[in-house]
């Protein structure tokens, strides 16, 4: 079988022997990946990378079974899956300990994958493979970032990337009032488009926490799903308002930004809410919840499983909207 597994910072394609399913294990014939933030980090040994070298990269998939091993009983042979992101929570409090695809453990980008049974999740018919390959880092995160928000709430979202698109979607579907940031003209009329009730360009505008206030009449935001890091932070904080808002604290894609101080926290009376992405459980959730909301997931390319170094060049230039996708059909 063909995999990728990467070689001086880019990924190299070879051929391998294909996997045999053991006990409790499921083969997965992969049908479609798709890459996050983490995944270049990764692949440039600059962040995540806890594990041996050499490990094939990608932590989001969806597949078919086509054989299982001793004692399965979670799925069958022909039955359509995606990976939950963590292939060892199944459900309540963060693990002490986690193996993360593509860093600890062989990751998605390949055309066949023996694994556990109970770190899969089954995909509904009504969303493709290629859609279902976009679901288990970003939209569960979303998901997650999300919790408790209800009709009225006003969501700010940051950026076009993959959370933040899936945020500005489900959080319509939750009945939310939606602000967006982003960086040009361009961007805003497609964050329009898909939802966003106010869009704000953070070049134009650098105090742009200050103007999520002025645009809600000062209440700012319930709930912010926080991308950025150090680099957006501080205006998040702005954005937050007085009135305990939560921030959903999920990455640091932003470049650095002014330090935070104590009594900047302790005035806006946030609560911080650290999201490393879900549980099996949630992903579960959040697919019963597509099964009734049906959403289109944001896809800026697809691409095929021979190009996959062309599709990490695209995610690489940050000029996508939407998430890049490997076609393994």
């Amino acid at each position: 079988m063909r995999v990728y597994r990467p070689e001086a910072g880019k990924p190299v394609r070879r051929d391998e022997p294909m996997p045999e399913p053991q006990r409790g294990e499921v083969l997965v014939r992969v049908r479609a990946t798709s890459l996050n933030y983490r995944d270049l980090l990764i692949l440039d040994g600059d962040h995540f990378s806890t594990g041996p070298g050499g490990l094939i990269p990608l932590s989001d998939a969806a597949g078919e079974v086509v054989a299982v091993g001793e004692g399965v009983t979670r799925f069958a042979a022909g039955d359509r899956v995606i990976g939950g992101f963590h292939s060892h929570w199944i459900a309540g409090r963060l693990p002490d300990t986690l193996v993360g695809y593509g860093n600890g453990q062989d990751g998605w980008l390949a055309e066949y994958r023996a694994v556990g049974e109970h770190a899969l999740v089954a995909l509904p018919d009504s969303l493709g493979f290629e859609q279902g390959a976009t679901l288990p880092c970003a939209a569960v995160t979303a998901w997650t970032s999300l919790a408790g928000v209800r009709p009225g709430d006003v969501v700010l979202t940051l950026g076009t990337g993959g959370v933040s698109l899936f945020a500005l979607q489900l959080a319509k579907q939750r009945g939310a009032r939606v602000v967006a940031t982003t960086s040009s003209a361009e961007k805003a009329a497609k964050l329009t488009e898909w939802g966003a009730d106010t869009v704000i360009d953070y070049r134009a505008t650098p105090e742009w926490g200050k103007a999520v206030l002025d645009a809600t009449g000062g209440r700012g935001a319930d709930r912010i799903v926080e991308v950025g890091g150090p680099g957006t932070f501080a205006q998040s904080l702005v954005a937050a308002g007085t009135h305990h808002a939560e921030i959903a604290l999920v990455g640091f894609v932003g470049a650095d930004g002014p330090p935070v101080g104590f009594m900047d926290l302790f005035r806006s009376g946030a609560t911080l809410r650290k999201i490393w992405v879900g549980s099996r459980e949630d992903t579960e959730d959040l697919l019963r919840w597509l099964a009734v909301r049906p959403l289109e997931p944001v896809v800026d390319s697809v691409h095929p499983f021979d190009d996959a170094d062309g599709a990490f060049e695209r995610f690489r230039s940050r000029q996508n909207l939407g998430k890049v996708v490997i076609s393994v059909a």
